[in-house]
């Protein structure tokens, strides 16, 4: 199976812009990651460069009615739990399949007007083995508002414990669950819906729109059935709520705590520009400001929301909506067995709309490699992983659950990169070969430009710029390349003083290598 396999450097000292100068923030209690098989695995990590390796799905069930969320057992069945929108869960099993009948069905407590609200996401208790509860996040009858509750599976009861009033628009209502290495659970809520932040929900602390939370459902604390932890990093702030763990948040519809090491990864989905992935380490992400919406990505969105005596956490990974896509979904870490030796420590994620596939691994040197590993099913909603660490995720419309494995391959095409720079402006003559072993009839090739670059003519192509994302089409003359073939195409372009060059392409969604 032949995808996208992009591969670059994306530095975290690295930024586009200026930013607001920081101020420190206040000191919490690091998370100790938990220990066991998950940690264990957790130190080796995989070194197979990104472009060799390639993702592939095989689907697994049929006739889910839009799955949101994946949960596993850890109590010997392999069962996995399938959270659909309308209000219920499933159950699939290896062995058996789909059972037809949902194991849970609130369907009589959630409101899925819309395309986005609904039954959002789940939780297993740490002890789901022998207490049988679990957590979900769902918008509620009768006013739509975003609640997180309480189920317990013995007796079928369903106790609400937090809600959040988000009546006003039906999108952005966040609804991951998932128990951090330190007890807590952690829950992501929306900023509202509509577009740009109407209610100004990112940046303020008096509510939890926008919000990621850390709270304790094991214990009551006077009027409230759970409790707030001490070292939450707004406790006792006048005006702000002790939920709070981190803010800036748009829309973290999918976030994950890496267990090998407590780090948490979001994925924020974008306004219409930039979709971004953040990271941050265990120690790091009390109080953090992921910046919505003063930011979105790297750029400025709102000056109005921008203050300097904030810092904001940079992401360390963004993509624009020009490359296909349209709605980042976080995924995990990889920390099983089967596909350690390619993809070991590495986090996987991907888009609704492109199905893209991006893997992410820390450089050791403060930033981040990156690329492209294939595609995924499309309208990919959510990923899960067994007890064991291997990954299933599952599809919004064709409601489809798909196991995923990774394999090894070369890439089929490469790209030589030549360039001549003047002052304000660059000509760039680029090398395409077919490496594979099958004809090309017909060509796309996808690549970047730096930051104020823009294309003003071409050759040998038909070439079209949005945003940063550039998309070169054969020409009637030089669609066709034989195997081991080349031709060559290029174009003129004025910069504002970045002159460095693409350092990854795409060819028909293949990756190719560079040089």
């Amino acid at each position: 199976m032949s995808g996208n396999r992009w591969a670059a450097r994306a530095l975290l000292a690295t930024s586009l812009l200026l930013i607001a100068p920081m101020t420190a923030l206040p000191p919490v209690a690091a998370a100790t990651p938990a220990a066991g098989p998950a940690a264990a695995s957790g130190t080796q990590a995989a070194t197979v460069p990104l472009t060799d390796i390639n993702v592939v799905t095989t689907q697994v069930a049929f006739g889910l009615r839009r799955p949101v969320a994946i949960a596993a057992p850890d109590d010997g069945t392999n069962r996995l739990f399938i959270v659909e929108k309308r209000g219920t869960v499933r159950v699939y099993h290896p062995d058996t399949g789909l059972a037809a009948d949902p194991i849970i069905d609130i369907t009589a407590s959630v409101d899925e007007s819309g395309n986005e609200r609904g039954l959002l996401g789940i939780a297993l208790a740490p002890d789901f083995a022998q207490s049988h509860v679990l957590y979900l996040a769902y918008t509620a009858l009768p006013d739509s508002a975003v609640t997180l509750a309480r189920y317990r599976m013995d007796d079928k009861r369903l106790e609400p414990l937090l809600s959040q009033e988000h009546s006003q628009e039906n999108n952005h209502n966040g609804g991951q669950l998932t128990f951090g290495t330190d007890g807590y659970l952690y829950m992501s809520i929306g900023d509202g819906g509509g577009s740009g932040d109407p209610f100004d929900s990112g940046q303020r602390l008096d509510t939890l729109l926008g919000k990621i939370l850390r709270v304790d459902v094991k214990r009551a604390c006077g009027s409230l059935p759970y409790c707030i932890p001490a070292d939450n990093p707004f406790v006792g702030r006048a005006g702000a709520r002790g939920e709070i763990w981190m803010y800036g948040g748009r829309n973290p519809w999918r976030f994950s705590i890496d267990q090998a090491d407590g780090s948490m990864w979001i994925g924020d989905v974008g306004q219409g520009r930039w979709e971004e992935i953040d990271h941050l380490k265990a120690g790091k992400q009390a109080g953090a400001n992921l910046g919505w919406s003063c930011y979105e990505g790297l750029e400025v969105f709102d000056q109005g929301q921008c203050r300097t005596d904030v810092q904001y956490t940079k992401p360390v990974f963004t993509y624009s909506p020009y490359t296909g896509g349209c709605a980042v979904i976080g995924g995990l870490v990889y920390r099983g067995r089967q596909y350690a030796d390619l993809v070991g420590g590495t986090y996987i994620a991907t888009d609704y709309c492109s199905s893209t596939t991006w893997a992410l691994r820390e450089d050791g040197k403060g930033g981040y490699t990156w690329g492209e590993l294939g595609q995924m099913p499309t309208q990919v909603t959510a990923f899960g992983a067994t007890p064991s660490g291997e990954f299933y995720v599952v599809n919004d419309l064709p409601g489809g659950l798909h196991r995923v494995s990774f394999e090894r391959a070369a890439p089929t095409c490469r790209v030589k990169v030549k360039a001549q720079t003047w002052g304000t402006g660059m000509t760039v003559d680029l090398t395409i070969t077919n490496t594979g072993t099958k004809p090309i009839d017909g060509w796309n090739l996808f690549f970047r430009l730096a930051p104020g670059q823009t294309v003003v003519s071409d050759w040998n192509t038909d070439l079209s710029q949005g945003s940063n994302v550039v998309i070169a089409t054969n020409a009637a003359h030089n669609g066709a390349i034989a195997p081991g073939a080349s031709v060559t195409m290029g174009y003129l372009a004025n910069h504002t003083g970045d002159a460095s060059l693409p350092s990854h392409f795409s060819l028909n969604k293949d990756a190719c290598a560079v040089g």
